[in-house]
């Protein structure tokens, strides 16, 4: 972000694991994601589906980093922060945030509406220009009962956790067909830019936008999907990427 500009450029993106194809097929993209990072050149990068380890995928790639994925991604001059949504039998993963400026504090909540979805947030505080400002990434559920519930407690967690003054992001993977929990983001004060189409899934043939960026006391200015063949190849979502304007 150039604090002369004004602006904060934030981006989600939904990363598979690193990990692209079915069976034999499957084939490791986690670095050129790494590359994908630096293109996206974001103030703030939201991910989820990221692993901190997996023992399984290790065996197979021979190319598999020895750092965890928010680690291996982060670009020069990015600070990772990682919390764990979901526990296998081969490792562990969830949301990240990749960010360019300083970290204040971090926490994750457990938002898992039945046991067969694992799901969480992650909350980072950081400053920018002295100024506070929260990031939350999400990742909700495949059901649509589980996300309105889901949405509710995300709208207790703010009210509890983030000043009412202060600016907020929230941004990840809503598996939100037709954006009908918009209104209900709405209703807590953030928002997007609602007339743009931002179709972001499935990746090689978007058809539909799962992926969403809010903000509260920011005002949207523009939103972009990346294209090309490489980006429909890296992940089963496109990412999203957002410029807010600070109020």
């Amino acid at each position: 972000m150039s604090i002369q500009a004004n602006t904060l450029r934030v981006a989600t993106y939904n990363i598979h694991k690193g990990v692209q194809g079915l069976g034999p097929t499957r084939r490791l993209e986690i670095h050129n994601l790494g590359h994908a990072m630096e293109q996206l050149d974001a103030d703030l990068i939201c991910l989820q589906e990221v692993r901190k380890v997996n023992r399984q995928a290790a065996q197979r790639f021979a190319r598999w980093p020895e750092m965890p994925q928010a680690d291996f991604l982060a670009p020069e001059g990015y600070q990772a922060v990682y919390e764990t949504n979901a526990t296998t039998r081969h490792g562990e993963h969830g949301n990240a945030l990749l960010t360019r400026w300083p970290v204040v504090r971090h926490r994750h909540e457990d938002m898992s509406d039945h046991r067969f979805e694992q799901r969480g947030l992650l909350h980072v505080e950081i400053e920018i220009g002295g100024q506070p400002v929260h990031a939350i990434v999400v990742h909700l559920g495949l059901i649509k009962g589980s996300r309105v519930r889901q949405i509710a407690q995300l709208k207790e967690f703010i009210e509890r956790e983030v000043p009412p003054q202060e600016p907020v992001v929230v941004a990840g993977d809503f598996n939100d067909w037709g954006a009908r929990m918009r209104s209900a983001m709405n209703s807590m004060g953030l928002a997007d830019l609602t007339h743009s189409r931002c179709l972001t899934y499935p990746s090689r043939l978007p058809l539909a936008q799962l992926d969403f960026v809010y903000a509260r006391h920011l005002r949207p200015v523009s939103t972009e999907v990346p294209r090309g063949r490489i980006w429909g190849r890296m992940s089963d979502h496109l990412p999203l990427v957002a410029e807010f304007a600070f109020a």
